[in-house]
């Protein structure tokens, strides 16, 4: 069945997708069925399968009707592997053996390897940071087109059966240090889909710039340069009030551009030495935060806005910017809007929960009293948040303005990936498996 004729007979899987990081314009919600509380992964309790990925990847899963991808970097080592926790130390991985660089898809209901695909194989054109791997960004899917960075090794989309449309060499996207550029440490930003164009956003040692192509063919439709040093946040569209904004942020700026012509439209000065989460929207505003070192701001930008928004002095609000503080911002997870909360969660399992359109903050406590180390976001679903831990737990907690912990559930694997939520099915991806946790009755066949 062709698939729009499909989405036009099933209207109730429709917002059920889960198509690029952080779901549907990386909102990080799914609603609109119940989701667990508890389960025990090994044990099995809960876990409708469980799938092996070969190789070492930090890239979330992506959901489309009964299909999940996710991408994944097989190195020839195998010794090969990511160093988890809580460090200061930035020396790169050497991990420099050849690799091969693929995208899997999985039957969402079963877990069962569909089809996979070798888009690359070779030498690392770059190293990797010892916390991230050659496969980091996220995947994005519109339902035709399932579109995956590999940094510098190229760009690639697929049609849903595995059928490779076209692929793009992006040149050596060398992100890392920028005090050393012998430091490299890979490429994070993941790819987004508007309309019909990819959107890709490589702030690099040199030569940054962010471009569109389009999804179909991958013919160039703009480029625009930045004056940026590496930065590894995705970009995301606010549309409203008849204006589409494409939201990026760097250390240098944070900046809105047309997302059909790549024109800047305006820019905030104001960021942390490196950012890392990506800008959320939420109750008309533009969320962006990052907290590395010194300032670590949390912004609340109105749409709308136009040239040079950079706050004067102790400023905090201004005509474009509803609120801000420069303390708070995380600095690896992307923040979380649910029910008029903004939800923050830092590296180290500190929880705060603000109102999205006050700032004013509710509370702040430490995960599980105890906290650990955290590069997951936050997601939501069912009024509960669920946010993954590097040591293998996913703490359940209850979304509203007090912090009551629902449950502490064990993966037993580390955890790098952001969650996934559809249909009531959270699907987590550790560093060994891909696991669906829910009841047997969310796992129901998609198609009628």
């Amino acid at each position: 069945m062709p698939i729009l004729v499909w989405l036009i007979a099933c209207p109730s899987v429709s917002g059920q997708h889960w198509p690029s990081f952080r779901g549907p314009n990386a909102s990080g919600v799914s609603d609109g069925h119940p989701t667990l509380v508890k389960w025990n992964a090994p044990s099995g309790e809960s876990v409708l399968w469980k799938t092996p990925i070969p190789g070492v990847a930090v890239s979330s899963p992506v959901v489309w009707g009964d299909r999940v991808f996710v991408s994944t970097a097989v190195s020839s080592d195998p010794h090969a592997t990511i160093r988890t926790g809580l460090y200061g130390d930035v020396e790169p991985s050497s991990d420099l053996s050849r690799h091969s660089w693929r995208l899997v898809a999985l039957d969402k209901r079963t877990g069962k390897v569909l089809w996979e695909r070798v888009a690359h194989e070779g030498v690392p054109r770059t190293k990797r940071h010892p916390k991230s791997s050659q496969a980091s960004p996220t995947p994005v899917t519109d339902g035709r087109h399932v579109v995956v960075s590999f940094g510098s090794e190229g760009l690639y989309t697929y049609d849903v059966d595995g059928k490779l449309l076209w692929k793009r060499d992006l040149g050596v996207l060398n992100a890392g240090w920028f005090y050393d550029p012998d430091y490299e440490w890979g490429v994070g930003s993941s790819p987004i889909i508007w309309k019909s164009s990819v959107i890709v956003q490589c702030d690099i040692q040199k030569n940054s710039f962010i471009a569109a192509f389009d999804v179909a063919t991958g013919q160039p439709l703009w480029r625009t340069p930045r004056e940026e040093i590496p930065s590894w946040s995705t970009p995301a569209i606010y549309e409203g009030n008849g204006r589409a904004e494409l939201v990026t942020q760097a250390t240098n700026f944070t900046r809105g551009y047309d997302p059909s012509t790549g024109q800047e439209l305006w820019r905030l000065a104001g960021n942390s030495e490196i950012t890392i989460p990506t800008p959320i929207i939420g109750a008309n505003l533009i969320i962006v935060t990052n907290g590395y070192r010194g300032v670590q701001p949390i912004y609340a930008i109105k749409p709308g806005a136009k040239g040079d928004i950079t706050l004067k002095g102790e400023q905090t609000q201004s005509e474009f910017i509803a609120w801000s503080t420069k303390r708070g911002g995380p600095y690896i997870p992307t923040p979380l809007i649910y029910r008029d909360q903004l939800y923050v969660c830092s590296n180290n399992g500190v929880l705060s929960a603000y109102g999205v359109r006050t700032g004013q903050r509710l509370y702040q406590e430490r995960l599980g009293g105890t906290g650990g180390s955290f590069s997951a976001s936050p997601v939501a679903a069912d009024g509960k948040i669920y946010l993954a831990s590097e040591d293998g737990d996913v703490f359940v907690v209850k979304a509203g303005p007090t912090y009551e912990l629902l449950a502490t559930n064990s993966m037993g694997e580390a955890l790098m990936a952001t969650p996934a939520i559809s249909e009531g099915l959270i699907i987590i991806r550790g560093l060994k498996d891909v696991f669906a946790i829910g009841q047997p009755a969310t796992a129901k066949p998609l198609f009628h």
